[in-house]
């Protein structure tokens, strides 16, 4: 499900994720609502899979909708590593 290079947007409930979800849906964005893997611990249990090469438009997306993930994880080597986070880049509206 999860594949080399994949970026995973995780979220602080299951209602952003897929508010999220419906909003880059309805711009065409190319993403997949999958059950976020262990290793992520999240507390809503579900992630954004997308690809680096669509990353700023979707972040652009949901920077503007703020609606932004608490943070993103690239899959490499068989591990997951956090590679924006939120709470780096300051609070937005919840």
């Amino acid at each position: 499900m999860v594949q080399e290079g994949h970026l995973l947007a995780v979220f602080n409930s299951a209602h952003r994720v897929m508010k999220a979800e419906s909003m880059l849906k309805s711009l065409g964005l190319p993403i997949l609502l999958i059950p976020a893997p262990r290793q992520l611990q999240t507390d809503c249990g579900l992630a954004i899979r997308f690809r680096e090469e669509d990353r700023a438009d979707i972040m652009a997306a949901l920077e503007r909708e703020k609606l932004l993930p608490e943070f993103i994880s690239r899959y490499g080597a068989e591990t997951f590593t956090t590679i924006w986070n939120l709470s780096d880049h300051g609070e937005v509206d919840r």
